[in-house]
C-alpha cells in the first residue's frame, strides 16, 4: 500500500507541475491568473464584446457590453463548470445584466469520482432588477448561491436554444462557444 501511495504522490507531483505550466500559459493570455472565473470573462469578452473593468475585484461589475441592443449595459459574467441552477446575487449591487456560462457537468449528490471539464454548454443572460424581482415575488433568498428555478433559466437561455431574445447571438459567437463544447 506505501508503495502504491508513493507512486501515485509522485504522479500528482508531476500532473501538478504539468498543470502549473499550463495555468502559466493561460495566465499569459487572458493577463490574470487562470482560475475559473477569470477564463469566463476572458472568453465573454471576447464572445459578446464586452470590455472588462480593469479590477478584477469590482463587487458584482465585471464590465460592459460595447456593441448591439446592449451596448453600455454592465454585466457580472459567471462561469460555472456545473450546472447546479444556482447564481450568485448581490442584491444591493445589481449589474444590468449576468452573463451565465455553465459547463456539461450536472451536480449531483457527491463528487467523489466526478471530473468537471472546462467547458461551456450553456449560456443564459439575466436581466437583473426582473430576475431579482421574481425572485423575491417567490420568496426566495437571494445572495451566494441563490437557487433559480428551471423555468427561469430555460426563459434566460442563449445557447444552445435562443429563448432570451435580449442578445440573439450571431453565427460568429455561436462558433466562438463551439470552440468551448
Amino acid at each position: 500500500m506505501v508503495r502504491r501511495g508513493k507512486v501515485k504522490l509522485e504522479r500528482l507531483a508531476k500532473l501538478l507541475a504539468d498543470r502549473n505550466s499550463i495555468d502559466k500559459e493561460i495566465g499569459d493570455i487572458i493577463g490574470r491568473p487562470a482560475l475559473t472565473g477569470h477564463i469566463g470573462e476572458y472568453i465573454a469578452a471576447n464572445v459578446f464584446d464586452i470590455a472588462l473593468s480593469e479590477s478584477a475585484s469590482a463587487k458584482s461589475l465585471d464590465g460592459y457590453f460595447q456593441s448591439g441592443k446592449l451596448a453600455g449595459k454592465s454585466v457580472n459574467i459567471k462561469y460555472y463548470t456545473v450546472m447546479g441552477r444556482l447564481l450568485d446575487i448581490t442584491p444591493y449591487s445589481l449589474p444590468d445584466y449576468y452573463l451565465v456560462m455553465v459547463g456539461s457537468s450536472v451536480s449531483g449528490e457527491s463528487s467523489r469520482d466526478t471530473i468537471y471539464p472546462t467547458d461551456i454548454a450553456s449560456v443564459y443572460l439575466f436581466e437583473s432588477t426582473a430576475l431579482v424581482a421574481e425572485l423575491e415575488e417567490r420568496g426566495v433568498k437571494i445572495g451566494v448561491a441563490t437557487s433559480v428555478a428551471k423555468h427561469i433559466w430555460d426563459s434566460a437561455e442563449l445557447h444552445p436554444e435562443q429563448s432570451n431574445t435580449d442578445l440573439t447571438l450571431s453565427a460568429e459567437q455561436v462558433r466562438k462557444i463551439a470552440l468551448f463544447t
